[in-house]
C-alpha cells in the first residue's frame, strides 16, 4: 500500500484537521500490519485445503482440473472404476433392477440434481406433462431411442414415461453422456445402455442391448444419426412389422432415410424432425451460434479475436458458427457447395473460398456439412502448426481422421477430448473430441434450445403413433406446421410474450384460420 499516495489525497480533500491525523494514523496501522495478516489468511487457508484427496492421485487432480467439473459440462467420474468396462460389472438399483449398463449407479443422486436444474429451462415437457396426466396419448408406445444422454434427454425421456411410453435408450455419440445422468435414469427404472468414452464396440453394443432383449418389442424409434435404426434394419428387419414409425433429428440420419426411402427399402413412415422450423432454426442455429465458442474455449483456452477460421458449409449450424466468431472478432472465411447459401455467406460479410485457398494460413477449421472426407489427409498435412481442427456436424465422417492414424504421427492426449497430432517435422494439430461433435463431446448446449427439440420430438412421436392407419404411407415426413407452431407458443411464457391476434377481417384478407397455421410450407423462415 502507498502510505505517499494516500496522503496526497487526503490533503486535497475538504476536512478537518483532526479527521486527516487519524486517517494517517489508520492508514499506517494497515501498512505496518497487512503483509502479515495477507500471511495469516494465506496460512489459514492453506491449512483449510484437504489434506488427502482420497483414491484420486495428485497429478491426475492437477492435470484433469480444466476438464473434471461439477456441471453438465463434463461428467462427474470416480477414478477408482475408470479403467473398469461397464459391461464388466454388475449393478443394480435400489430396486434391484439390473437391467441396464451404466459408469456408476453410484452416482445417481448427483445425475437427478442436474436433471432438477434443466428442468427449470424446459417449459414446454414440462407443461406437455401436466397437460396429458389424464390423456397419456402414447399409452401402449414402446419406444427405442439413440440420442446424447444429457439432462435434458433425460427430461425427455421422463416426460415421453409421463404421456405413458415404455422407453429404452442408447447414445448416439460415444463422448456425449453424462454419466451421472445415466445413473440417475437407471435409478428411476429406465434401461440405459451408455457411459462417456465408449469404444466403437461398446457402441454397437449398448444399442444392441437396448433393442435386443427378450419380451420386449419397441413399436416407435426416436433415432439422432440414423445408427439404431440402421441397425435394427441389419440385424433385426422383423421387428419393422411391428414399429409404427421412426423420428430422426439430425442431417445425417435424415438423408439415410431419403435414400431409404429412393431405394424402395423404407417400409415404415418416418417422421424428419431435423427440417423442422423449430429444429432448424433453433437448434441448429441459435443453439450452435452459442456452444460452438464454449466448446472451443473449454478445450483450447484459444482467443478468436483476430484469429483466422475456416467454416466449412454454410446451413444453419455454419451460420451460427460464423456469426458467433466475427461477433468475437475473428476474421472468418466460409466453403460452400450451395450456391444459395455461398450467396447468403458473401452478404452477411464473409469471404467465400475454396478450403485449398486458406487451410495453410488458417488458426481454426470447422466442419458444419454432414458430408464427408471434408478435411482431407491433403489438407491436415498443409495446415499450420498448432492449427485447431473440429466438427459440429453429427457424424464423425467430416474430417478424415482415420487417415491421421499411421506408424509416422505421433499422437498425444493433453485433456479430455484433445489430441495433439504431431508430423516428424514437429508440426502439430490441435484435434478435437477425434473429429466427433464438439458441443456434446466437449461442452453443453443451452437448455431452453433443447426444450423446443425435445418438444419438437414428442409431438412427432405423439403424432405417427396416434396417427390412423393410412394417413402417413412408407416415406418421410415433416413434422406439420400447426406442430411446429405450437412447440414455439408453448416457449413464449418464458419470455412474458404476448402474440397478437388476428382479427376476422385480416384472417380472411390473408385467407388463414385465426389459430394458424399462419405459413404455408414452402414459406422460408
Amino acid at each position: 500500500m502507498n502510505l505517499s499516495c494516500i496522503h496526497f489525497n487526503l490533503v486535497h480533500v475538504s476536512i478537518a484537521p483532526f479527521q486527516q491525523a487519524f486517517a494517517l494514523i489508520v492508514v499506517s496501522f494497515l501498512c505496518v500490519s497487512s503483509q502479515q495478516i495477507q500471511f495469516a489468511d494465506q496460512k489459514q487457508e492453506f491449512n483449510k485445503r484437504p489434506t488427502k484427496i482420497g483414491r484420486r492421485s495428485l497429478s491426475r487432480s492437477i492435470s484433469q482440473s480444466s476438464t473434471d467439473s461439477y456441471s453438465s459440462a463434463a461428467s462427474y467420474t470416480d477414478s477408482s472404476d475408470d479403467e473398469t468396462s461397464p459391461r464388466d460389472k454388475q449393478q443394480k438399483n435400489s430396486k434391484g433392477s439390473g437391467d441396464f449398463c451404466i459408469k456408476n449407479i453410484k452416482q445417481a443422486d448427483f445425475g437427478r440434481r442436474e436433471i432438477e436444474i434443466a428442468e427449470q429451462e424446459m417449459p414446454a415437457l414440462m407443461a406437455l406433462r401436466k397437460r396429458a396426466q389424464g390423456e397419456k396419448p402414447l399409452a401402449g408406445a414402446k419406444i427405442v431411442g439413440c440420442t446424447h444422454i444429457t439432462a435434458q434427454t433425460a427430461v425427455l425421456i421422463e416426460t415421453l414415461s409421463a404421456l405413458g411410453a415404455q422407453c429404452r435408450w442408447a447414445a448416439c455419440n460415444i463422448y456425449s453422456t453424462q454419466n451421472e445422468v445415466a445413473a440417475a435414469l437407471a435409478e428411476g427404472g429406465f434401461p440405459v445402455f451408455a457411459w462417456k468414452g465408449e469404444s466403437e464396440d461398446d457402441f454397437w453394443w449398448c444399442i444392441d442391448r437396448c433393442v435386443n432383449v427378450e419380451g420386449w418389442q419397441p413399436n416407435m424409434i426416436l433415432d439422432d444419426g440414423g445408427d439404431l435404426t440402421h441397425w435394427i434394419y441389419k440385424k433385426y428387419p422383423n421387428m419393422f412389422k411391428k414399429i409404427k414409425g421412426i423420428v430422426e433429428e439430425s442431417v445425417t440420419g435424415v438423408h439415410r432415410l431419403y435414400q431409404l426411402s429412393k431405394a424402395g427399402k423404407l417400409c415404415v413412415p418416418a417422421m424428419n424432425v431435423n427440417d423442422s422450423v423449430t429444429k432448424q432454426k433453433f437448434d441448429n442455429l441459435y443453439c450452435c451460434r452459442e456452444s460452438i465458442l464454449d466448446g472451443l474455449k473449454r478445450t483450447t483456452d484459444v482467443m478468436f479475436g483476430g484469429k483466422q477460421v475456416v467454416v466449412c458449409g454454410y446451413g444453419e449450424v455454419g451460420k451460427g458458427c460464423c456469426a458467433a466468431l466475427k461477433a468475437m472478432g475473428s476474421i472468418v472465411y466460409v466453403t460452400e457447395i450451395d450456391p444459395i447459401c455461398a450467396l447468403q455467406a458473401c452478404m452477411d460479410g464473409f469471404r467465400l473460398v475454396k478450403l485449398n485457398e486458406v487451410i495453410r494460413q488458417v488458426d481454426i477449421v470447422i466442419t458444419c456439412t454432414g458430408n464427408k472426407n471434408v478435411v482431407t489427409r491433403e489438407h491436415l498435412d498443409r495446415m499450420k502448426n498448432g492449427c485447431i481442427v473440429c466438427n459440429m456436424g453429427h457424424s464423425n465422417t467430416e474430417i478424415d481422421v482415420a487417415s491421421l492414424r499411421t506408424p509416422e504421427l505421433t499422437w498425444e492426449r493433453v485433456r479430455s477430448q484433445v489430441d495433439h497430432v504431431i508430423w516428424p517435422d514437429g508440426k502439430r494439430i490441435v484435434l478435437l473430441a477425434e473429429g466427433r461433435l464438439l458441443n456434446l463431446s466437449c461442452s453443453t448446449v443451452p437448455t431452453f434450445v433443447l426444450s423446443i427439440t425435445a418438444t419438437t420430438q414428442a409431438l412427432a412421436l405423439i403424432e405417427l403413433y396416434n396417427a390412423p392407419e393410412g394417413r402417413y404411407k412408407q416415406d418421410v415426413y415433416l413434422l406439420p406446421k400447426k406442430m411446429d407452431e405450437y412447440v414455439a407458443s408453448l416457449h413464449l411464457p418464458t419470455f412474458d410474450a404476448h402474440l397478437t391476434e388476428l382479427s376476422d377481417e385480416q384472417a380472411k384478407y390473408l385467407g388463414l384460420n385465426k389459430n394458424g397455421p399462419f405459413k404455408p410450407n414452402y414459406y422460408r423462415y
